[in-house]
């Protein structure tokens, strides 16, 4: 058997979640798959996957292996580029997970540049304003706006970007301007849920810290749903600069408590603390670093 291809045949079942779409990426059959699977769980005297008619789930042993094939074909990987077969270039398919709107404002439009840079190179690039499992979903980096909060993760620094406290000018024609923090408590304010204590809105005013917990009968998980919520006149919502400038400017929504504002927040590529990096993965990050350092919607030098 082939341990080093089985590995990765593997690791794209475990993925992917089925025997034929590895069978078409490999341009082979589902039973040929199936049978090496099968081959390494009989090399490996355990059972990886549990099968069923309708889905794939990976066993306690299969988890364990999907942590260490990985770390092994990156090993390989970067042998590989060492010793030369792939040193002109970076190669292969980069996953990369993403916040909804930062992905489609910022991410998507950088990618052409990426490509033509890197023809050897390709992306698949998954935007969810959940906080994914890199391992579980399969990514290989992921951008996140916020102080990083797994341990087991590296973190590079893109940037910073700023947020505001915002409101539509035709819902504070309805309900008033809030003067200081507490007031917020008696507004209705829009909860953004993927972050840590959601309700807890924290300021950095001209005495210091201020804290006021808020309330709200609107919850999401998406950026794009809060901003329409907001422009719709549903309530007060903590949110970047760069995602409201434009209605800033045109005169939809004011920006609120201006001497009190929230702390800038970092954002991160972060990807899983092993000891070897893909070459693919460490050109997209570098990339990505070099594109935003003079982003003024992103660099801690912008503005916004």
């Amino acid at each position: 058997m082939d341990l080093l291809a089985a590995l990765r045949t593997f690791s794209r079942v475990a993925e992917t979640g089925s025997f034929s779409a590895v069978a078409r990426e490999a341009g082979t059959t589902q039973p040929a798959v199936s049978r090496q699977i099968a081959a390494l769980e009989e090399h490996l005297g355990v059972r990886l996957l549990q099968r069923s008619t309708r889905s794939l789930a990976l066993t306690e042993d299969g988890r364990d292996l999907l942590g260490h094939a990985a770390r092994v074909l990156e090993a390989v990987e970067e042998t590989e580029a060492v010793v030369g077969r792939r040193r002109t270039a970076p190669a292969g398919l980069v996953r990369i997970g993403c916040p909804t709107v930062f992905g489609r404002m910022y991410v998507a439009p950088r990618m052409g540049s990426l490509l033509e840079r890197y023809p050897d190179l390709s992306v698949e690039l998954r935007l969810s304003d959940a906080r994914s499992d890199l391992i579980q979903e399969g990514l290989d980096v992921a951008l996140r706006v916020g102080e990083p909060t797994d341990s087991t993760l590296i973190a590079r620094r893109l940037g910073s970007t700023s947020r505001m406290i915002v409101a539509s000018t035709d819902y504070l024609q309805r309900h008033g301007e809030p003067q200081t923090p507490a007031e917020l408590a008696q507004h209705a304010c829009l909860i953004f849920v993927t972050i840590a204590s959601p309700e807890d809105w924290h300021f950095e005013g001209p005495d210091g810290p201020v804290s006021v917990r808020v309330s709200g009968r609107f919850r999401t998980d998406n950026g794009d749903a809060q901003r329409a919520a907001m422009l719709s006149g549903l309530g007060i919502a903590i949110m970047p600069g760069w995602l409201i400038n434009d209605a800033l400017r045109s005169g939809e929504v004011k920006s609120l408590l201006r001497a009190w504002q929230p702390a800038r927040v970092p954002v991160n590529a972060v990807y899983p603390s092993r000891r070897y990096l893909a070459p693919r993965t460490r050109a997209v990050i570098d990339f990505l670093i070099d594109e935003f350092r003079l982003e003024p919607a992103i660099s801690a030098y912008g503005e916004t």
